[in-house]
């Protein structure tokens, strides 16, 4: 990767348009903020992708958690033609076992069905039962972009160590640092030598009391994210 990359959580065309404006590269396009993000429509990427130019990633996840019934996977299986032909730029997606574990099969089913696309494997590393195991395990399949990752299930924050160990160990390109993300975070992740970051409600305007996801992006706080990010 060259530069930093800022990619911004869209939940619909004036979230995406906005996004643009101030300076993101990629967004990632999701529905239900409530339950951490699940598969949005086709017509919501297909209405993103005639008024924004921006690549989308996006979300494949049917429910809160991590794991996958055949039933799931089956469904979102007949997602992806759809958000494809819709303007999907790649997809974001991870399962875990009932014990924790990275579930291969699942993954492997769906990097099958979105092939040739890119992929973002989830936020779910961060809650395997053995952290390392689980990157082990993610880091070496195949057309896998980056990896959604705060380094803890309690956010960047507490995670720091463990994204310092990942960039240490080589993991550090494939590394998309979001999920409780502040700005004072940013430099110290750039000394890891980590360039990618993903943000959601820290560029958004301030909504109903207690819900983060009710105000729309706003293009000067992407601004902000994006000087920032660009300090490597």
């Amino acid at each position: 990767m060259t530069g930093s990359l800022l990619e911004v959580i869209a939940l619909d065309v004036r979230d995406a348009v906005a996004a643009e404006a101030g300076g993101a590269d990629r967004l990632e396009i999701v529905s239900d903020m409530d339950s951490g993000g699940l598969t949005p429509s086709a017509e919501t990427v297909a209405a993103i992708a005639r008024k924004c130019n921006l690549p989308q990633m996006v979300m494949l996840r049917s429910g809160a958690g991590f794991t996958a019934t055949p039933e799931t996977l089956d469904r979102l299986r007949r997602h992806v033609k759809e958000l494809s032909h819709a303007g999907a730029a790649g997809f974001v997606f991870g399962f875990l076992t009932g014990d924790g574990a990275v579930d291969l099969a699942a993954t492997e089913a769906l990097i099958h069905a979105v092939a040739p696309l890119p992929w973002t494997f989830h936020r779910a590393v961060d809650h395997a039962a053995d952290v390392r195991a689980a990157w082990r395990a993610v880091r070496l399949l195949p057309n896998l972009a980056t990896v959604l990752t705060s380094g803890s299930a309690q956010g960047v924050g507490a995670g720091l160590g463990v994204l310092r160990a990942r960039a240490e160990a080589g993991d550090g390109p494939l590394v998309l640092a979001g999920g409780g993300l502040g700005k004072e975070h940013v430099p110290v992740l750039l000394d890891y030598g980590i360039r990618a970051f993903h943000v959601g409600s820290a560029v958004r305007d301030p909504g109903a009391a207690g819900d983060p996801w009710s105000g729309p992006v706003d293009p000067a706080r992407v601004r902000d994210w994006r000087r920032l990010v660009d300090q490597a």
